[in-house]
């Protein structure tokens, strides 16, 4: 209350020197105290000073440094927590000015020239801008309600996708992709042999013959598969069978050979990569390569960066290429992808299985568009807060809250039902952009570099 009083009588008294100024022969700025126009923070002058819920003035680049370096919506002096956003007091500014306009302008022109407080200002708006914006999203009415219908409509359309899925396409896949190597019949080691591509029907007939079933298969080797009644003279057609042969040895099922197929086969896995591969594709990628080397990390490389292959590479050739240790120049040029554009691996990856998930791989490239420009504007308000040497810091947290994530993933896993993980996945992989679309307009719409 006593606040509230001495801030009408400092008002008062204001009006009264704007209104009726004193005779100029009589009167000065020197005989007014200049303790009432002073800050609390700096001591000096006030320049655009801002009022306190509390009754207290301060100069806005001091309020902005305090609120900066404290993380706190209190008073510098009385810490009392203010309500809402700080506004500039107009009426003090104008008296300000009009009595201690060569002082006002020097320290305007100081604070100017001085891009740690121009920053802290920036970033005390942009606070503001931020609050402003929250507070009127509460209170959308009718627009906050559709997009409540939109959500609602969003969650149904992705039930509707994996039930869709889950009861007809999925059942569309091979299902060589679980069924143990040990128990095929002849009929699908042939189905096998066909899947490595058009050569292989050369050798489809011994096979059938010879009724090679799961058992028999993993005991061929290179040199009984040179000899009748296989007969597989062809040493690329030879060493393609092997390798994928291999493959399946240690697997102990058909790879997948499609998205799909590698859901079905790594449920967890699939689900794991996609929020792992958007929040931390780095991290990610090195988990792939630390852990599922050949498997996962080798092919991925080989397609994102591939090597320089002469014309006439044949199909079978072409198969085992992605089995191969990478050359230094493809080394060098995934860690440069890798520093600096994680994405654009991604987005590369996907635009090779265009022929086989045509709207499925343009969702991806979109997607990886919108988060490197998310990156991106990350890294610009890191630099224009002059926040590098807090760069380690934030990766180290980082870092801990992914591995603590990824740890707390891997226990959960066993307790989800399969139904709420693929609503999971497919709202990520289709959802994941429209929800990215916004947050990129958002900050197309409020750039770091907005003057004040």
């Amino acid at each position: 209350m006593l606040h509230q009083m001495e801030g009408d009588s400092s008002d008062d008294r204001l009006e009264a020197l704007m209104d009726d100024p004193p005779p100029p022969s009589t009167t000065s700025t020197s005989d007014i105290s200049e303790h009432e126009f002073s800050c609390h923070c700096c001591y000096d002058i006030l320049v655009n000073p801002t009022t306190l819920t509390c009754g207290h003035n301060f100069c806005r680049h001091c309020l902005a440094l305090w609120w900066e370096s404290s993380h706190k919506n209190e008073c510098p002096e009385c810490r009392e927590k203010w309500e809402g956003f700080p506004k500039i007091n107009i009426l003090l500014r104008d008296a300000t000015d009009k009595l201690f306009g060569e002082v006002v302008q020097r320290r305007r022109a100081e604070i100017q020239d001085n891009p740690k407080v121009s920053r802290s200002l920036l970033a005390f708006q942009r606070y503001g801008d931020n609050l402003g914006r929250s507070r009127t999203n509460q209170h959308k009415g009718a627009g906050f309600f559709f997009s409540g219908v939109l959500t609602a409509l969003s969650c149904v359309a992705v039930m509707v996708l994996v039930y869709h899925w889950s009861s007809s396409v999925v059942e569309e896949h091979d299902l060589l992709i679980s069924k143990p190597v040990s128990r095929w019949t002849p009929e699908e080691v042939v189905s096998w042999l066909e899947h490595l591509g058009p050569w292989a029907q050369l050798y489809r007939e011994p096979f059938l013959q010879e009724k090679v079933n799961g058992r028999l298969l993993l005991m061929l080797g290179d040199e009984e598969l040179s000899k009748p009644p296989y007969s597989i003279e062809n040493q690329a057609h030879r060493r393609a069978v092997v390798a994928e042969l291999d493959r399946v040895k240690v697997l102990g099922v058909k790879p997948p050979q499609n998205l799909w197929e590698y859901k079905a086969a790594n449920a967890g896995k699939s689900l794991f990569m996609l929020y792992a591969l958007k929040r931390s594709p780095r991290l990610t990628l090195f988990y792939l390569y630390l852990f599922d080397y050949s498997e996962t990390f080798l092919p991925f490389l080989h397609t994102c960066c591939p090597a320089i292959t002469r014309i006439d590479q044949t199909v079978e050739s072409s198969f085992l290429y992605t089995q191969v240790e990478p050359s230094w120049r493809q080394w060098g040029e995934f860690l440069v992808k890798y520093l600096l554009l994680p994405y654009q691996l991604i987005a590369e990856f996907a635009w090779d299985w265009l022929g086989v998930h045509y709207w499925t791989s343009r969702f991806i490239i979109v997607n990886a568009m919108l988060l490197s420009v998310l990156e991106g504007c990350a890294l610009w308000r890191i630099w224009t807060r002059a926040n590098i040497r807090a760069l380690p810091g934030k990766m180290w947290s980082h870092m801990w809250k992914m591995l603590s994530q990824g740890f707390a993933f891997a226990l959960l896993w066993p307790f989800v039902p399969q139904f709420v993980c693929n609503c999971l996945f497919y709202w990520a992989l289709y959802f994941s952009p429209i929800i990215n679309i916004d947050l990129v307009v958002q900050q197309l719409m409020h750039p770091e570099t907005q003057a004040l």
